[in-house]
């Protein structure tokens, strides 16, 4: 048997009233702003190259290709390779000496001014007090004649001269040589010290305008980083104004919130016909008299077949999907009225009576 109308339960409920202003408020309020799109930061977004930084790329450039470097490097270049050869301060011809150790006595050196000087000496001796003091012992004594005077004389210049230029120069001499021969290693050593100072003066030489303008680089680079900050601070603040309203909007909302409410629809059959027959007669659903109202049913279609001289049809009853077959009670009623009873409102056809 198919159920009776359909009863429909709608729950509604809603924000309570003090809220529900505010909401609408709010609402509206993120509507406007959904609907306005935020400018884009109008200032500066990266900071550019400080004043110092292009003097400085600009200089370490103009250094780089220019005919400053270029000569810098050819006079650097001429250093080391002098340096590299172990020239120093002295001629070749000095430096193979101090190398060799050897002790020039020729004209133009100082061992022989030393000489020149020390001849002098001798001959003005002689001249002056060694020979007229053997001539005067001459006069005196005339003991062995001219012959002894002249070995006397000769005996008398090999003294001087052995005493006064032959030792002392033998002694110079000797001198000379054990001071040239123990410089022989520290002028080799300062050859090589010469060579090692002049390659570490190449890279320094050539690098110490590019220090200066590294540093000159450096102080820029902090000034714009100095500037980058500021930048990135306006850019901050600018976020901080562009979001306050939807930050405001969202603070808002949060101390509004609550059950916002909302509408929910339940829908249940109600009790079908059989059951208010039930109720009315108080008997079951399966009592033989059955609900055959016309004015309960749906989709009533004639199948052309007969029962007993009633029509048959195909149906079901409203609130029911389940297909029934059945006559109806009005033409029922016409043919077999005792068949056909009326409870509640409702015709129902007893089939046990046809």
């Amino acid at each position: 048997m198919g159920g009776g109308q359909p009863q429909v339960v709608t729950t509604n409920t809603a924000p309570w009233k003090g809220q529900q202003k505010y909401l609408l408020k709010g609402f509206d309020m993120a509507e406007k702003m959904f609907n306005q799109v935020p400018d884009y930061y109008p200032g500066e977004t990266v900071a550019g190259f400080d004043p110092l930084q292009t003097m400085a790329q600009e200089g370490a450039a103009n250094y780089i290709t220019g005919q400053r470097a270029g000569r810098q490097q050819q006079y650097a270049e001429q250093a080391l390779l002098r340096g590299l050869s172990g020239q120093t301060g002295f001629t070749p011809q000095q430096t193979a000496d101090l190398l060799a150790g050897n002790v020039r006595t020729g004209a133009g050196t100082p061992y022989q001014a030393m000489a020149d000087a020390l001849s002098g000496d001798v001959v003005n001796r002689l001249q002056g007090s060694i020979l007229p003091g053997i001539r005067q012992q001459q006069v005196m004594y005339q003991p062995g004649g001219s012959s002894r005077a002249a070995l006397e004389q000769d005996k008398a210049v090999t003294s001087a001269v052995k005493q006064g230029l032959t030792t002392p120069l033998a002694q110079m001499y000797s001198n000379a040589y054990q001071t040239a021969q123990g410089m022989r290693l520290p002028a080799a050593q300062q050859a090589i010290n010469q060579q090692a100072n002049a390659m570490g003066m190449y890279p320094s030489i050539m690098s110490a305008p590019l220090s200066m303008y590294g540093a000159l680089g450096d102080i820029g680079a902090q000034r714009r980083a100095l500037t980058q900050a500021t930048m990135d601070a306006d850019m901050a603040r600018y976020q901080y104004q562009a979001t306050a309203p939807q930050q405001a909007l969202a603070n808002y909302m949060n101390m509004i919130q609550g059950n916002y409410g909302g509408q929910s629809f339940q829908t249940s059959p109600g009790p079908s016909a059989m059951d208010q027959i039930g109720q009315a007669i108080g008997i079951a659903g399966s009592v033989a008299a059955l609900a055959s109202d016309r004015r309960i049913k749906n989709n009533i279609v004639p199948e052309g077949s007969k029962w007993k001289g009633l029509n048959v049809y195909s149906f079901n009853y409203i609130g029911d999907d389940t297909p029934r077959r059945g006559v109806m009670a009005q033409e029922a009623e016409v043919l077999y009225p005792h068949a056909v009873h009326e409870v509640g409102g409702i015709k129902f056809v007893d089939y046990g009576a046809i």
